[in-house]
């Protein structure tokens, strides 16, 4: 059901769902889903994101997961946000999920 991406490769959105976390500026850690990861992270950037993350730009990518269909990603997305702070920090730090 996973798979990690490097931030700066390109990512083939053809047919990938994507689950991400962002860390943002005041180090606080955003979760979503995208099906565009590449044009969801420049829309949070621009303040055209998540209502959370407008005000606390600018974001980093740094977790990166793909789900093979829109409802996986949307369960996944859930699942995330219900771990505490400390098990999606070791989310980022696995090596075969780190985004950056």
């Amino acid at each position: 059901m996973s798979q990690a991406q490097g931030e700066n490769e390109q990512h083939d959105n053809a047919s990938r769902n994507w689950v991400y976390l962002l860390r943002c500026s005041d180090g606080s850690l955003y979760c979503g889903w995208t099906n565009d990861i590449d044009k969801r992270v420049r829309a949070h950037n621009a303040g055209k994101g998540g209502k959370y993350t407008r005000s606390h730009r600018p974001v980093e990518l740094v977790y990166l997961e793909a789900c093979e269909s829109r409802e996986d990603a949307m369960r996944r997305e859930w699942e995330i946000k219900r771990l505490p702070r400390s098990r999606k920090e070791q989310l980022i730090q696995a090596p075969a999920n780190r985004a950056g």
